[in-house]
């Protein structure tokens, strides 16, 4: 009996779509380990050294975790200038080594969901639309320093990126705000509860409840605050401020709000107090 070639064809596209999906764990595994293998360039450890100093301060077997994730990083990701920025070695490395201090200690995917960078000179402006309460569609312009999209994309400032990973101890850095937000759409829309797989899902609730309403209270007294108000805005404004805090300011955050280092200590797999 003659079977059509069409026919044929429709019967084997199963059979192949099976096999990527069990093997293509395996060969993702082993395309990495392969990456990883390549000797890190002499001159991304020159950027490190300028432009991402903390890198120094780390255990060393983190500082070689790190470059191997930089470098699968790099690999994987596609990074787009605009308004005249011309994508350089120092833009991507700065960049994804401050992305990467993120996934360290953990068997995660690179940020699954994330295909591309956008970097922008200096802050750009945003535009969204949006129904007002009267229900008329307004078109809203926003000046940001990082915008993180659900769908595939990262947008940052490279002029806020380069002093965020300069200056270590005033709790903003651009980067790991917008990689936070990554982290928490991994799971779908942003709402300060990433995937938990070392953390108690009832105790992260609690703690970031209380946390987050605390916060909220003492911007209403006036009062100073460690956080950035900014993170008062909704849960995962405040899930990526505190992670900013995490890391910049870790000595403060771990003696002013235990609790919450601790749920963040967890989620990282990383203390920086050691560091």
């Amino acid at each position: 009996m003659q079977i059509d070639t069409p026919i044929v064809l429709l019967l084997l596209i199963p059979a192949a779509l099976i096999t990527f999906i069990v093997f293509r764990p395996k060969w993702d595994k082993w395309r990495r380990q392969k990456v990883a293998e390549t000797p890190f360039p002499k001159s991304w450890r020159q950027i490190l050294r300028k432009n991402v100093p903390y890198f120094y301060r780390m255990p060393a077997d983190l500082q070689l975790q790190l470059k191997d994730k930089i470098q699968i990083f790099l690999d994987e990701k596609e990074f787009y200038g605009f308004e005249g920025l011309e994508i350089t070695d120092e833009i991507r490395v700065t960049i994804a080594a401050q992305a990467c201090l993120l996934i360290l200690n953990r068997d995660i995917e690179f940020y699954p969901k994330l295909k591309s960078i956008y970097v922008y000179p200096m802050a750009f402006v945003a535009k969204h639309k949006g129904v007002d309460s009267a229900g008329v569609l307004q078109e809203h312009h926003r000046v940001l320093s990082g915008e993180s999209w659900e769908l595939g994309k990262v947008i940052l400032s490279w002029k806020d990126s380069k002093e965020g990973g300069l200056d270590q101890e005033d709790g903003h850095n651009v980067i790991i705000h917008e990689f936070a937000h990554q982290l928490d759409q991994a799971t779908g829309a942003a709402n300060g509860a990433p995937f938990l797989a070392n953390n108690s899902i009832k105790r992260w609730s609690e703690v970031f409840q209380k946390e987050f309403e605390n916060l909220e209270c003492q911007i209403r007294k006036g009062h100073k605050t460690l956080i950035d108000p900014y993170g008062a805005t909704n849960p995962a404004e405040f899930f990526a401020v505190s992670s900013e805090v995490f890391f910049e300011r870790t000595f403060e955050l771990k003696q002013q709000h235990p609790d919450l280092y601790k749920e963040l200590k967890d989620y990282y797999q990383l203390d920086p107090s050691v560091w």
